[in-house]
């Protein structure tokens, strides 16, 4: 399902990272994935509130809890950098679809990165 959103259609999903060698495109690739399978849920579930847009965001934080390991195994890992660049992508969809107030570190609380 292709996103509809223009502003989250038209988004660099870890643009940053993608332009540091420390970081390996295929495994890029899998969080740029996360990503936009989040504004695809957005997008299909319509959420009405925060609390409906944390449940979705909590899905696509264990995502890259998995992914984590991944990062790992191709000598890298969600450091510093790429923890603001993934927790910015978060806030940036939030905001794209409505959810200006959405506190960033409720988006990721799951997080073990």
């Amino acid at each position: 399902m292709p996103i509809t959103n223009q502003q989250a259609a038209g988004h660099a999903f870890l643009r940053e990272l993608y332009g540091d060698a420390y970081y390996p495109g295929h495994v890029l690739d899998k969080g740029r994935a996360i990503l936009v399978r989040l504004c695809e849920r957005i997008e299909a579930e319509r959420p009405d509130g925060l609390d409906a847009l944390y449940a979705l965001t909590a899905v696509a934080t264990e995502e890259f809890n998995v992914l984590e390991a991944e990062f790992d195994e191709a000598g890298s890992e969600i450091e510093t950098v790429a923890r603001e660049e993934i927790a910015g992508d978060f806030a940036f969809v939030a905001s794209a679809y409505g959810f200006a107030d959405a506190d960033v570190e409720e988006l990721v609380a799951g997080r073990e990165w």
